[in-house]
């Protein structure tokens, strides 16, 4: 919906107005879904272009200087003259001014006088920030429809088929790039130089009683909300019915004294919808409710025009519900809507949490006991005997045995499957296997923090929610014309998170132990005690039941098959037997594979993926239609 793009040229041999004229982007793609206007500074060797909602940017420019902020930021605490304050933080400290921000923004300093430029991108990676360098210069921008394509970057193939994303630093094209949360991209001269300006950093010690952090957390929460309702004009909320929005409506309600605008999806499938608890919540609060029923047609409606405005390859199904709740706010006059992601992972709500707690219990047991007692009766003469109770038995003992984060790994789609059954031979000899999970160790074991649940709320700021819910927010939001909020999400509240005792997050397998208990007089308590399920969408039960959908899924995957990505017999196996088997689990990896193809197919030319398989071979090998 809005955003920022830019250049930094080398060498000029044109004045301003050119330079403008002649940047290698495309600045209309910022504002494509909305009516933002948008301003242009040019100096020079250097332009940008920043499209945004009033009171979303700030923009100065002086001799020798170019400065944009996008977002709601601020320094010293306020957002006035926000640009130009900080063109003199970067004249006087360097890359060092971005830690003096803060909120959620992207920025760039062009400094032309010395042929350098600044870009960065706030703590949680609310904003994104695409950049690519060569030997003219460099080119930067939030959306990367704003940068010319490029080549086709196998090894991100591979890394979307692994997380259903594709994780910073890399991108769908192979000299593209994005920024990490908290992170910095110096340009000197053709050299580029990254580092963080912030990190999380866990204090696993409580330093203050219960009473006196349940003041300050609940505080924190209402002055988030409150700065997030400023300036925002018509203001809501999604709700869900979990902990997270449902506080959020509170909350909205609470800061602004009138009904939160609040908005919901169901589904009319058992097992997925949540509208009860919605509606629980929106009586509770006495919200302005209201609620949409999504159906396989709304899906097949959708999934083009998703594909088509995402960056990149985007495989999070739960895009489609927040798509449709974005476009009823917006049809209800909403111009900002406020999400509770966020929460999970900073508070310790991912049911993964607990149940790599119960895994880590075997660690503790004493060495001796464990490899000369348990592991010799589990796996010795035990072994043989095909009982329940010694077959659960040993299975947790090996679940418990990997490493962490591999133990995670264990549950990723494409390694049950197997990447050789999955994946072309040319195409994987391409790519490196194990970059996903070297990839996720490294973050693992440079957290900051201690404990288990920290290390794990580091992993999940970069994975689960960085590169993967908020972008799925952003998109849908996006395509519906209206901003997104992010409360949980403030510094204060990340700073509170990291300070917060690892019991006061998961105690024993009690998920959000701090967070509920803070919230009992504030949330009801059917919300508090409710089992967490998310904001899952029954695809593979559609997919089977609606011929419109079915046909476009597997019309997307016969397509697929000249790209020279999956094995043809795969899709076969996938599409006329896996899936009837297990609707909901298969489902997941159609859902994948259609909306990488869907993706290829608004944007990169046919067989320009990867070498094309035999076209004997793909006639030999049909996708059945219905």
């Amino acid at each position: 919906m809005s955003g920022l793009c830019g250049y930094l040229r080398l060498a000029s041999d044109g004045d301003a107005e050119a330079t403008a004229q002649s940047l290698p982007l495309a600045p209309a793609q910022l504002s494509q879904f909305g009516d933002e206007r948008a301003r242009t500074l040019a100096q020079g060797g250097a332009a940008l272009t920043v499209a945004a909602a009033d009171g979303s940017a700030s923009v100065h420019q002086e001799a020798g200087l170019l400065v944009a902020v996008w977002g709601r930021a601020r320094l010293d605490g306020s957002k006035e003259q926000l640009a130009a304050r900080l063109g003199a933080a970067w004249r006087a400290r360097g890359p060092h001014a971005c830690g003096e921000l803060s909120g959620h923004f992207a920025l760039c300093i062009i400094d032309t006088a010395s042929s350098r430029a600044l870009l960065a991108i706030d703590r949680c990676g609310v904003h994104p920030m695409h950049y690519q360098a060569g030997q003219d210069g460099l080119s930067f921008a939030t959306s990367a429809a704003a940068l010319p394509a490029g080549e086709l970057d196998a090894q991100s193939m591979f890394n979307y088929l692994y997380f259903h994303m594709i994780p910073s630093p890399r991108t769908i094209f192979r000299h593209q790039h994005r920024l990490l949360p908290g992170e910095y991209l110096l340009y000197r001269r053709g050299r580029m130089e990254r580092g963080s300006y912030w990190r999380l950093r866990f204090r696993e010690e409580r330093t203050l009683p219960f009473v006196l952090m349940k003041k300050q957390f609940l505080a924190a929460i209402g002055d988030a909300v409150r700065q997030e309702a400023e300036d925002a004009g018509q203001i809501g909320a999604f709700l869900s019915g979990g902990t997270d929005s449902s506080t959020l409506a509170g909350m909205l309600g609470k800061v602004t004294g009138r009904p939160a605008r609040t908005y919901s999806i169901g589904f009319d499938v058992d097992g997925y919808d949540e509208m009860a608890y919605a509606r629980i919540a929106a009586r509770h609060f006495d919200a302005a409710h209201q609620e949409y029923y999504l159906t396989a047609g709304d899906v097949a409606d959708a999934i083009p025009r998703i594909a088509a405005a995402a960056d990149q390859p985007f495989g999070n199904a739960s895009v489609v519900p927040a798509y449709f709740c974005a476009q009823m706010a917006r049809a209800d006059g909403v111009t900002r809507l406020l999400g509770g992601d966020g929460g999970d992972e900073l508070f310790g709500g991912n049911e993964r949490y607990a149940r790599q707690a119960v895994f880590s219990r075997y660690e503790q047991l004493p060495s001796g006991l464990r490899q000369l007692a348990l592991e010799p009766l589990l796996f010795g003469v035990s072994g043989r005997l095909d009982l329940p109770l010694l077959r659960k038995a040993r299975s947790y003992v090996e679940q418990a045995l990997v490493p962490m984060p591999a133990r995670l790994d264990t549950y990723n789609l494409l390694r049950r499957y197997g990447p050789a059954e999955v994946l072309q031979s040319d195409f994987l000899a391409t790519v490196d296997e194990g970059a996903p999970m070297a990839q996720m160790t490294s973050c693992y074991w440079e957290a900051h923090g201690l404990s288990q649940i920290n290390r794990l709320q580091a992993l999940d700021m970069r994975y689960t929610l960085a590169d993967n819910d908020l972008r799925k927010v952003a998109l849908a939001c996006d395509l519906s014309g209206i901003e997104v909020g992010f409360p949980f999400l403030s510094d204060e509240l990340l700073a509170f998170s990291a300070r917060l005792p690892p019991r006061d997050k998961l105690n024993g397998t009690r998920l959000r132990y701090f967070f509920k208990h803070a919230l009992r007089e504030h949330l009801p308590r059917a919300i508090l005690r409710k089992k967490k399920q998310g904001f899952g969408m029954p695809f593979g039960t559609w997919l089977l039941a609606d011929a419109r959908l079915r046909e476009l899924a597997f019309d997307s995957l016969s397509q697929l098959k000249s790209r020279g990505i999956v094995r043809l017999a795969f899709i076969d196996r996938l599409t006329q037997t896996l899936v009837h088997e297990h609707p909901a689990y298969h489902g997941t990896m159609i859902w994948v594979l259609m909306m990488l193809e869907q993706w290829l197919h608004h944007h990169v030319t046919p067989g320009a993926a990867a070498a094309p398989a035999d076209a004997a071979e793909i006639a030999a090998h049909p996708v059945p239609r219905a």
